[in-house]
């Protein structure tokens, strides 16, 4: 098995200024309206000679920036802005002509959003068209959620770069953040021409992302509601979903609505075409999980490149707004400068500028330590499994990983209750996890064995590091026919303080009451290191406020194992 890459000591996207907590406030408010930032250095090259630096900033104040109305196929107008290079700007063709880059705005932005970010490609030799998707602010239409409206109106806008700025139809990419994010995905797979494209918090499975685990998502849909409300007017069919959503009617419909808004659905068309992906996400996503990214990933057989960071939905990606140094920006402006200049390549799998040595396309930024690994693939980051057996006391009992456990036994809850055990608040949880490495917490003893089923093993001599998705099996025995668990693994100091490495949901319906079925909950992926002298701690219990559970209040719930069917924990590690 092919060893990681660690390079020790780099705090990427370790900002914890007030500046960033400042921005951090204003996205989770909805109201995140970036101005024009000040001329700043490309970040694509971390050894950048002074000459370059100068040559970057005159372009930088001398490239071109206006304001365009581009007319869809259907009458809609779309609000733009066009940013094009300073003439003699390098990365021209023997024609005069530049790369393309489209921006979608993010999910309730508007095209001022993505101003000093096209300003650094207007700088760097880029045509770059930044458009509020329809829906939104001043953009007509209604919000389509990447519906087909949304799709075509990507090539709309390619198709209005090409003829009316200086664009090169042969170097044409995207890249966009949260529904931008999404879009440039399904662009990939929809308008053969885009060569590459840099997906940042985007969505891989919409369907997983709103209902993974069988279990609707519904604090971040309610949050998606909420940032939209002052600039968007929902379109007839997203209304119905979102309402069919909340009052858990016509699930099916959802599902179907979501499936054909998933990039995933569409895989094998972006493999056909080509299209160089670049993905960057965040682990403690709560609108977009970090497991239904490492599945779109691992089906895509395009030049790839993935990047897992500390924090949530869109929270890395905060700081470029404001024309600051990025990684996330950097990384995914040197795909670009990669497969669409042809600079960089032949620098490893990755094709990276500007880093130590040749980096593997799969790069993970590992909780809490900070630490950076990279990884030929995704089947590479973990190297072998732990299978810890569950048992009825509280303790796995002895030994590094897992021990003894009994074998029959049952664990009951009350159904529907709220443990104090959850997976936190959309947008915060992860935001403060990446700021001040700070995830939910609880204090794993004083959790009442009421509502909660609890085990906890020895302290480990060594440390852990957990790679991958933790997978919990059970045995349930319920009262009631339709239900929800709720897993969370937690790190646990000597003071009995946990701290959230995950978790997942999963729900079950049409059960007869009281007969045994088993359960399988595949919780997120993530990559942590448990310190040695540190426990791992599984809690269940049956009701989280980030999502719509199915346990009626008042009816028991137990966990359980058999001889023939044993509960365990398998957690993968390094």
């Amino acid at each position: 098995m092919a060893r990681p890459r660690r390079i020790a000591g780099r705090q990427h996207g370790r900002r914890r200024t007030t500046t960033a907590v400042l921005v951090t406030a204003l996205a989770l408010s909805g109201t995140l309206i970036t101005p024009p930032a000040s001329a700043a250095a490309h970040p694509g090259s971390a050894v950048t000679s002074a000459a370059t630096h100068t040559s970057a900033a005159a372009a930088h104040t001398a490239s071109s920036f206006r304001l365009a109305d581009i007319t869809m196929k259907d009458g809609t107008v779309l609000k733009a802005n066009v940013f094009t290079p300073a003439p003699g700007t390098p990365g021209a063709d023997r024609n005069g002509r530049y790369p393309l880059i489209v921006q979608p705005a993010s999910w309730g932005q508007n095209d001022l959003e993505y101003i000093a970010q096209g300003k650094r490609l207007a700088a760097d030799g880029y045509i770059a068209v930044t458009y509020t998707v329809r829906g939104f602010w001043l953009s007509g239409g209604e919000v389509d959620v990447a519906g087909s409206k949304d799709v075509s109106d990507i090539s709309a806008v390619i198709d209005w770069a090409l003829a009316h700025t200086p664009a090169d139809r042969q170097r044409i990419g995207m890249i966009g953040l949260s529904l931008g994010g999404g879009l440039t995905l399904l662009g990939a797979a929809f308008d053969p021409r885009i060569k590459a494209v840099a997906s940042l918090s985007g969505w891989g499975d919409l369907v997983d992302a709103l209902y993974s685990g069988q279990t609707r998502h519904v604090q971040a849909a309610a949050l998606l509601d909420l940032v939209q409300t002052p600039t968007g007017r929902k379109s007839p069919e997203f209304k119905r979903a979102l309402e069919d959503l909340f009052a858990d009617r016509d699930i099916p419909d959802v599902v179907a609505w979501a499936r054909t808004r998933s990039p995933a659905t569409y895989v094998d068309r972006i493999n056909a075409h080509g299209t160089a992906v670049y993905m960057s996400n965040n682990w403690g996503d709560s609108i977009f999980n970090p497991s239904q990214m490492t599945s779109f990933y691992q089906r895509l057989t395009v030049p790839k490149r993935f990047e897992l960071r500390p924090g949530d939905h869109a929270t890395q990606e905060l700081t470029g707004f404001l024309g600051l140094d990025n990684p996330v920006w950097a990384g995914a402006h040197r795909w670009l400068d990669r497969h669409l200049k042809g600079v960089g390549r032949g620098k490893g799998a990755a094709g990276t500028a500007g880093t130590a040595g040749a980096e593997k396309p799969v790069q993970l930024d590992v909780r809490p330590s900070r630490t950076l690994e990279s990884y030929p693939d995704w089947r590479s980051v973990s190297s072998r499994t732990a299978h810890l057996r569950l048992g009825g006391p509280d303790s796995w009992g002895t030994g590094a990983l897992g021990g003894t456990a009994a074998t029959d036994w049952r664990k009951q809850v009350a159904g529907g209750t709220n443990s104090g055990a959850d997976g936190g608040v959309a947008e915060l949880a992860g935001g403060l996890d990446q700021l001040i490495g700070l995830p939910p917490t609880v204090l794993v003893p004083l959790l009442p064995r009421k509502s909660a089923a609890v085990w906890q093993s020895e302290r480990y001599a060594d440390a852990q590091h957990i790679r991958g998705a933790a997978r919990l099996h059970t045995t349930v025995t319920a009262s009631a026919p339709q239900g929800t668990a709720f897993a969370y693994l937690y790190d646990v100091n000597s003071l009995g303080v946990g701290k959230l490495i995950s978790h997942a949901p999963q729900s079950w319906t049409g059960k007869q009451p009281g007969r045994a079925f088993p359960l399988d909950v595949s919780l997120f992926t993530t990559a942590y290191d448990l310190p040695a002298g540190h426990r791992l701690a599984l809690v269940v219990d049956t009701k989280d406020p980030m999502y719509g559970g199915r346990t009626p209040k008042g009816s028991s719930v137990s966990f359980g194992s058999t001889a023939a069917d044993p509960a365990e924990l398998t957690v993968p590690l390094r």
